[in-house]
This record gives structure tokens, C-alpha cells and sequence, in this order.
């Protein structure tokens, strides 16, 4: 008897043993090699907007219900801004004061966040301003920060990865008289082009958003999308083609770089320019970074934007079921025969306007986990953080569960002064406002809060890893005026006018 029950033991051990070397087998996703590029990219349209008597530069901004069809002959159901999928790309100029009249079409609320923006908490667009089915909200704001890629997107309190992923997204681009005089590809669509990437997943002809039993991340899909395009290849007419790369997926790391591993400028992170080119052949964003690479082209030839394995999740278990060793060919870049000839990129580019961190008047400390920042679920009746108007604090971030995260901050930019103790990488130090912070990695960030005091309506910073983020990885801060105190939170969050 003790023989069988031994020998059946064994063939159990064996069968789990077999069982999860499959599963680690067959856990990483590979495209490269294998797309064929038949679709040229969609470039978003700019947005359309008109002058008011003020001078006051307005948009309209509709959420609305539709349907795409991503794969031929099959269409899946999509949400979008103006359209079926995404949303224009709203472009505006620093000292502009803009107002952006929101519609919410859709049967559910949902509201529309200005990620990198400088600008009243009033009008951040996050949690506390739901916009209800059938209502409008138009925010309104001055442009008052240098040239950048920013982006919008929903965020709903516990539902913003389910709405980002059904297709609410769209790139903000801000001008300034310094950018617009350097020389700089610019021609919007044609050699300045916007790189919004995600990662997808399809169950028959409908998006598949389930998170696979092994990820701690989120969602992983097993394939990618440029700006809703499945397979683009994106014509160059130009020697400098300048990408906007913008990672909206909710839960994926990119580590980009060409196909043939050539060199590329970044000119620009999160919130601008940096003060001058880094040349360099990888860059890593995690969901919500965005950066501006410079790409030189010769006549004829192809190149493929591609997402390469990287080691920077921590351990094992997290590189290889959180996406490390995938792999996804992006964007075919196909050089005309003959190029028009591109100026040589400036040497300086930009004055950085974050803080030094020299002269801050406070540091606080913020411990991610899965169940929480610094111990505790988001609330949203509850102020976290109040920090003082015209205050440089330093604020240091550590991962202490090991799970991959990042981390976002509403209303400011901020210089990364350190990773684990040491001077950041030359894609950390220019302005950014989301940073990524592996598995027992810890951030020093120093950062400025000069915007308008109001003590009752919070920012939030939290991780972008949008299931993480919906899973209470949240807190909200509010700015006072000196010696003020915090009041509370909107009881509903509710907003609409009609």
C-alpha cells in the first residue's frame, strides 16, 4: 500500500512539475518577425477649437460609444473621444488660456484627466470630477508650462483601466515660443508623428481585458496597436522623423529601440524638452511615460520600432509572468527613395523648470504595496497629504512588495534626483511626472506645488498600473496656503452642467 500511495505521489509531483514548466515555457509573447505591416498608421486629427471673444481657445470633447473594426471583417465594440476609438489631439500654446467642453455620451460616468498638467485641482479631471451620462463639464485653464507631450484619459474611481481600455485616450500637445524656434522636426503626421501604444488582446471580435492568473500587473495582451492601428508601417519623407512615444497601455513595460539597434536622440520626457540631445539605443516606458525620440533615416530602406525583453521587474517570477521577456515588433518605418534633407539637431534644446530639490522645506515618504500606499487603501473621503502653495518638497518612493509599479502625480513635474541612491539615467532627468519603481527599487523626486491653493478638492498620486491603481494604490493631496489646513472632500463626485 505505502508503494502505491508512493507511486501515485510521484506521478502527482511530476504532473505539477510538468505542469508549471509549461506554464513557464509558454509565458512569454513574441510578434517580432511576425507582423507584416499592411496598414498605414492612423494619425489622430488635430483637434478642431475656436477663439473666443476673450481670447480664450475652446475645444469640444465627446465620449461616445461605437465600433472599430481592428481586424478585418470583425467589429469590436470601442469607446471614444469625437469618434470610434481615441481622440483627437488637442495642441495649444504656453500663456493660452483653454476650455475644453466635455460631453458625456456614454450610459455610464466618467470624467476626463489632463495627465502632466499644470492647472487648478478643480479642473484635473480626476475621481471627484465624474461627469454623469447626458451632462457636460467644461474645465478651463491657463497654459503656463514649457512645450510637451501630454495626454488625456479617463479616471474613474475603480473603473479607469476597464475605460482606458475600451479606447478613451488622446495626446495634448503644448508649443512655447523657445521649442518653436529650434530646429526640431514639427510638421504634425508627417515628420513629427504621435506613437500612442498599446497592448491588446482579441476573444473573437470583441477586446479580451481579463488578467491572466499569474500577472500581478493587470492586463497583458499578447499583441500591439499604434494609435488603433494593428499593423502600421508609417512613410517617411524626411531624414529626421521626431516619434512621440506615448505607453497607454494600462499594465506594460516597453523597452524600445530599433530593429537594427541604431542610435536615436531623446529630446524630450514627460514635461518637455531636455536641456539638450541623449543619444542612446533602448528606452523604457512604463504606462503613462511618454518621451520624444529623434530617428535618422537613408533613403529606401525599413526600419521596425520594437519593444525588447528587459530586466526590470525585480525577480524572476515578475520578468517573466509581468512581461519582461516579451517581445513586440510595433512600427514599420519605410524611408521614401529620396529624402528631404533635415537640419542637425541643436545642441541645447531646453532650460529645465523642476526643482533642484536644494531648497526643499520637506520630505515625505511613500511605500507602495499592492493593498496600498504607505499602508492604506484609497479613500475618498480622506486627505493624505497637505502640502503648502509656493513649497519644494522632496518626496521618496520605494517598492516594498517586489510586485512591478510606477508612480504618478497630478498638477506638478518633478526631477528624479536619484534611483536607489545613485544619479538617474539620461532618460530620468528631464521634467517628468510618472517614473517607474521596479521591485525593491526606491526614487528621490523633487517637485514644486505653485499652482492655486484650494483646500477642499485633491490630486492624487497613485500607480499607473491602472488595476493597481483601481485597486486602492491611490492617495489625494491638497495644497493650502501657508499655515492652512485641509477641509474635506466633495462628499459626492459627482459633476455636470447642462
Amino acid at each position: 500500500m505505502l508503494i502505491v500511495l508512493a507511486t501515485v505521489a510521484g506521478v502527482f509531483a511530476a504532473m505539477l512539475g510538468g505542469g508549471f514548466a509549461w506554464v513557464w515555457s509558454s509565458a512569454d509573447v513574441s510578434t517580432v518577425g511576425k507582423v507584416d505591416f499592411s496598414d498605414r498608421l492612423a494619425v489622430p486629427p488635430l483637434a478642431r477649437s475656436t477663439v473666443a471673444k476673450d481670447g480664450t481657445r475652446v475645444f469640444d470633447l465627446r465620449m461616445q460609444s461605437g465600433s472599430k473594426e481592428f481586424n478585418s471583417g470583425r467589429k469590436t465594440p470601442t469607446w471614444g473621444f469625437n469618434g470610434d476609438y481615441l481622440g483627437p489631439t488637442l495642441r495649444a500654446e504656453r500663456g493660452e488660456k483653454v476650455r475644453v467642453r466635455i460631453a458625456n455620451g456614454l450610459q455610464e460616468a466618467s470624467t476626463v484627466h489632463w495627465h502632466g498638467m499644470h492647472l487648478p485641482a478643480r479642473m484635473d479631471g480626476g475621481p471627484h470630477q465624474m461627469v454623469e451620462p447626458g451632462d457636460t463639464w467644461s474645465p478651463e485653464w491657463k497654459i503656463d508650462q514649457p512645450a510637451s507631450t501630454l495626454w488625456y484619459h479617463p479616471h474613474p474611481h475603480g473603473a479607469t483601466e476597464k475605460h482606458v481600455q475600451r479606447g478613451l485616450a488622446g495626446m495634448f500637445l503644448l508649443d512655447d515660443k523657445r521649442s518653436s524656434g529650434l530646429d526640431l522636426p514639427d510638421d504634425y503626421g508627417v515628420d513629427d508623428v504621435p506613437v500612442i501604444v498599446q497592448d491588446v488582446r482579441f476573444d473573437g471580435a470583441d477586446f479580451d481585458h481579463g488578467h491572466g492568473f499569474m500577472q500581478s500587473t493587470g492586463f497583458l495582451g499578447d499583441r500591439t496597436m499604434v494609435n488603433g492601428t494593428m499593423k502600421p508601417y508609417q512613410e517617411v519623407g524626411d531624414e529626421l522623423v521626431r516619434l512621440r512615444l506615448l505607453n497607454a497601455s494600462t499594465a506594460r513595460m516597453y523597452d524600445f529601440g530599433l530593429s537594427d539597434d541604431r542610435e536615436f536622440a531623446l529630446v524630450g520626457t514627460d514635461g518637455g524638452l531636455l536641456e539638450a540631445p541623449a543619444r542612446m539605443n533602448r528606452i523604457q516606458l512604463s504606462p503613462g511615460e511618454r518621451a520624444e525620440i529623434v530617428v535618422r533615416m537613408k533613403p529606401g530602406e525599413k526600419s521596425v520600432l520594437r519593444s525588447y525583453p528587459h530586466d526590470s521587474y525585480g525577480n524572476h517570477w515578475q520578468q517573466r509572468f509581468s512581461g519582461g521577456d516579451d517581445a513586440f515588433d510595433i512600427l514599420e518605418l519605410r524611408a521614401a527613395d529620396r529624402l528631404r534633407p533635415s537640419p542637425e539637431l541643436p545642441g541645447k534644446l531646453g532650460e529645465l523648470e523642476v526643482p533642484h530639490g536644494k531648497d526643499s522645506s520637506r520630505e515625505r515618504f511613500f511605500g507602495l504595496r499592492m493593498s496600498g500606499i504607505n499602508g492604506r487603501a484609497m479613500d475618498m473621503s480622506r486627505v493624505d497629504e497637505t502640502v503648502t502653495r509656493g513649497a519644494t518638497e522632496t518626496w521618496t518612493v520605494r517598492n516594498e512588495d517586489g510586485v512591478l509599479h510606477n508612480f504618478h502625480v497630478h498638477d506638478v513635474q518633478f526631477r528624479v534626483l536619484a534611483v536607489n541612491g545613485e544619479a538617474p539615467p539620461p532618460e530620468l532627468r528631464g521634467a517628468k511626472d510618472t517614473v517607474p519603481v521596479p521591485g525593491g527599487d526606491s526614487v528621490k523626486l523633487a517637485m514644486r506645488f505653485d499652482g492655486p491653493a484650494d483646500p477642499d478638492t485633491p490630486y492624487m498620486y497613485h500607480c499607473h498600473l491602472l488595476s493597481h491603481e483601481d485597486g486602492g494604490m491611490m492617495g489625494q493631496f491638497v495644497v493650502v496656503e501657508k499655515g492652512g489646513k485641509a477641509g474635506r472632500p466633495p462628499a459626492g463626485h459627482g459633476h455636470g452642467d447642462h
